[in-house]
């Protein structure tokens, strides 16, 4: 994915769509999945519920 797809403009104001990685920080963005959210970086992984 682009940068780009990782925010939304409205207005003004600019909205993450994607979570941060709780480890890394900002700027790093959790990858989305099917099942989990996983981070490229250092592997912290989250499971759906």
């Amino acid at each position: 994915m682009a940068v780009k797809d990782y925010y939304k403009v409205s207005g003004d104001s600019i909205e993450r769509t994607h979570q941060s990685c709780p480890r890394c920080g900002e700027g790093v963005f959790l990858a989305e999945h099917k099942d989990r959210r996983s981070c490229g970086k250092c592997g912290y992984t989250e499971f759906k519920k």
